[in-house]
């Protein structure tokens, strides 16, 4: 992927952990994010995009989510602690 694509995109979180069984990364969010933004998840071996399809907090499904929250959400690939979260733009 092209480096001027990700630093035009803003990042919004990081990767805080992942449920491997479930396919479930937690996200402590720098940002707001909210069910239907595209975000793009980078590694170090890694990097895709994916609509948010649904978010949980405490296992309750929200639709949107303010920054400074850890929220669940299933991913489409594995991810890992401290990946970067960005909302693509």
């Amino acid at each position: 992927m092209d480096k001027k694509t990700v630093s035009a995109d803003r990042q919004i979180g990081k990767v805080t952990h992942y449920y491997d069984k479930i396919g479930v990364a937690v996200v402590k969010l720098s940002a707001p994010l909210k069910v239907g933004d595209t975000i793009r998840f980078s590694g170090h071996d890694q990097e895709f995009n994916q609509e948010v399809k649904s978010m949980q907090i405490e296992h309750e499904n929200i639709e949107k989510a303010p920054k400074g929250l850890e929220i669940g959400m299933k991913v489409d690939k594995k991810v890992k602690e401290n990946d970067r979260v960005y909302l693509v733009t």
